[in-house]
């Protein structure tokens, strides 16, 4: 009778061995993927020093994920404090250069609107203008041979705007003599936007629209080499429009500032390179 009683009761025994082995593994392996963090992310334990400086090495390698992994890390983690403004600067920097302008421009309009008045202004500035001066479509230039003055004209005007703002409130600025260069290219660029749109017209017979455009070369933008051929187009325009005078006094002003102009005995010059294939539309 005692050997049956201690037959039934075994099983039970194994049983709850086998339980308590199963609870012991799922506990072990729930333990376990509770530290997989780290192993995803090495930087969870870094100081704020070290991932500026980890995402700066970065940066300056051409590393542009990983860059701005870092930074963004910095400004998250540690949103108070220089390491934080610097980074949002940098950030803005790496996210231009790994094609995403729009970004960039984001970034640096959260920075100026937090820091108003920071010392780094003048590189939030020019570092606008940058973005703006060279967006991705001016890569394909090289190749297509493309008139800059065909480029967007309202990223012409915010460069011009950044970089202006630059030089006025910070004249002295390792970045000013550089943004001069940049704006005196910026106004003979956006002048010579403004002239082709006149030539647009022009060609499309629509004369006064024509005259109203060159007109802005002329008044808005002196001195600027597309004044040339904004004075030709009123000149043409006036002839159409039958406006003699108008027209006369177009050609003298021209002859004036421009006598050795060959616009008058041939005309307007191609507006594309044989390269660019724009010229076939």
């Amino acid at each position: 009778m005692g050997r049956n009683t201690i037959s039934l009761f075994q099983p039970r025994v194994e049983t709850t061995w086998a339980t308590r082995l199963l609870v012991l593994l799922a506990t072990l392996l729930i333990a376990g993927c509770g530290t997989k963090g780290p192993e995803y992310d090495p930087t969870a334990s870094w100081t704020v020093e070290r991932l500026f400086q980890d995402g700066k090495s970065e940066m300056d390698s051409g590393n542009w994920r990983l860059a701005k992994e870092r930074f963004i890390a910095v400004e998250t983690r540690f949103p108070f404090g220089t390491y934080a403004q610097q980074s949002m600067l940098n950030l803005a920097y790496v996210q231009w250069k790994d094609k995403e302008p729009e970004l960039g421009l984001a970034t640096l309009s959260r920075f100026q609107q937090q820091y108003q008045n920071h010392p780094a202004t003048d590189y939030a500035l020019y570092l606008r203008g940058l973005i703006n001066f060279t967006p991705p479509s001016a890569v394909f230039s090289v190749l297509t041979r493309q008139n800059p003055g065909e480029r967007d004209p309202k990223a012409l005007r915010q460069s011009y705007a950044a970089l202006t703002e630059l030089v006025e409130r910070f004249p002295e600025s390792r970045y000013a003599t550089d943004a001069r260069k940049r704006v005196e290219w910026l106004i003979n660029t956006m002048a010579e936007n403004e002239m082709l749109i006149a030539r647009y017209y022009y060609e499309r017979y629509a004369y006064v629209a024509a005259v109203n455009r060159a007109q802005i070369v002329i008044t808005d933008f002196q001195g600027v080499p597309a004044a040339e051929q904004a004075l030709y187009i009123m000149m043409m325009s006036y002839d159409r429009l039958k406006l003699t005078d108008l027209r006369n006094d177009a050609e003298r002003v021209l002859l004036q500032n421009f006598p050795n102009t060959t616009l008058i005995a041939k005309g307007f010059p191609d507006k594309y390179s044989i390269w660019n294939p724009l010229r076939l539309f």
